[in-house]
């Protein structure tokens, strides 16, 4: 059965990714016959990961990559260890990576791999197993040349690295432009670590000077405190905003006045999330989407604001970190009601865009300062914020809408003009 021909369960990750496609037809033009293509992911694999286990066991796992789309060229995209991940999560995943990609018009498709697991069940030496099992059962299709692979949920440097390693070792030389987000010391990036949350930041900030609100004196509630939410934090910290309100998968937290970041942060990396931290009240969760604030950074899992929460909401600015945080039915309500919506397409992009300098640097073996990465990625990313929304402007339409128009016009042009073999 073709992978389009899924059933995508409502409000499922593929689901709403078709519905923001369909979304973009009528301001395709000519190039709409080819829209097809966007809605069938080029190539699925699904994998066993068999390991054995410290005790002896053999544990399996299910372990997917799904390359949606290799037009523009090769596929780019992170790995998630997640024990919710299914075939049609990582698919949308894939896809949403090509929009990304072409967004701010990176030489790459849209890729994405994850394995169904809770990493924090396993030892470290079962994760290595794990990692190094399901890289040489992808690498029939990854390669610098073919499919690069980066960290995700749940994955970091280190397993970048095993990932690296194993594919070397089946290829027999040393292949660093295979993943990125790898460990300096392997071909890694400066600036790598923190370029998604401060990809949400440039935009962000850009967003804010459109809207005419003040960055330095908004108040701004995150969901999720891991790289991405808390690179943001404190990019907008620096910037004078308070973070008033912080929740992860550990609990949530509010101080009207602002954290301290430089006690939070370190609270999280020692104990692995905010529940608990001295300079702020515990709140329950959902009262998270009620707190008085101007801006809004869900950066966790999908589908996090929910029509429900969307029409509680009191921030004028929301800002994706993650991938696919807020519903179709949700959107409408957001843009019914005012609140602007930098898409996760555009709004974490800096993540994609500094593994593509990473890719850059491991081919020529020479690599750039964080100022200069800095310097790129905000180029980058404010150009292309700028070109987004100069087509919202022209066709009155959302900034998501938008984003999928620009991305969905190189894509298809690439198709086009490449034509079909044989």
């Amino acid at each position: 059965m073709p992978l389009s021909y899924i059933q995508p369960s409502i409000d499922s990750p593929w689901a709403t990714y078709i519905s923001q496609v369909d979304r973009v037809l009528p301001y395709l033009g000519p190039l709409a016959r080819w829209a097809e293509t966007l809605k069938r992911p080029k190539r699925a694999l699904i994998v066993d990961v068999p390991i054995e286990m410290d005790d002896g066991r053999i544990a399996h796992f299910e372990g997917f990559r799904v390359q949606h789309s290799l037009t523009r060229g090769p596929g780019k995209g992170g790995v998630r260890y997640h024990p919710d991940v299914t075939l049609e999560e990582v698919m949308a995943l894939s896809a949403w990576m090509s929009i990304k990609n072409a967004a701010v018009n990176l030489p790459y498709g849209g890729a994405k791999g994850g394995i169904r697991v809770d990493p924090k069940q396993l030892s470290l030496k079962e994760l290595e197993k794990l990692t190094r099992r399901y890289t040489s059962e992808i690498g029939i299709i990854i390669g610098p040349h073919q499919d690069i692979p980066a960290p995700d949920v749940n994955t970091n440097a280190q397993i970048m690295a095993w990932m690296m390693d194993t594919y070397s070792m089946n290829v027999g030389a040393t292949a660093t432009g295979v993943v990125t987000g790898k460990p300096l010391h392997l071909g890694g990036s400066l600036g790598r670590v923190k370029a998604t949350g401060r990809g949400v930041y440039v935009t962000g900030r850009e967003a804010a000077r459109r809207i005419g609100l003040d960055i330095g004196s908004a108040r701004v509630a995150v969901q999720g405190f891991g790289n991405v939410g808390s690179s943001a934090a404190e990019l907008f910290g620096q910037a004078g905003a308070r973070i008033v309100a912080a929740q992860d998968h550990t609990g949530t937290i509010f101080n009207g006045q602002g954290f301290d970041l430089a006690l939070l942060v370190p609270h999280v990396k020692a104990t692995g999330g905010v529940a608990g931290f001295q300079g702020a009240e515990a709140l329950d969760d959902e009262s998270f989407w009620d707190v008085d604030c101007e801006i809004v950074i869900p950066a966790a899992l999908e589908n996090q604001i929910t029509p429900a929460r969307a029409s509680r909401l009191k921030a004028r600015l929301v800002l994706e970190g993650a991938n696919g945080p807020t519903g179709l039915a949700a959107d409408d309500i957001l843009a019914e009601r005012g609140i602007l919506v930098v898409p996760d397409v555009i709004c974490n992009a800096g993540g994609v865009t500094v593994s593509y300098f990473e890719w850059v640097q491991d081919f020529s073996s020479f690599f750039w300062t964080e100022d200069e990465i800095n310097v790129k990625l905000d180029k980058i990313m404010v150009g292309a914020l700028k070109n987004i929304w100069d087509t919202a402007d022209r066709h009155k339409i959302s900034l998501r809408t938008a984003t999928f128009a620009v991305a969905c016009e190189r894509i298809l042009m690439a198709r086009q003009e490449r034509g079909l073999y044989p």
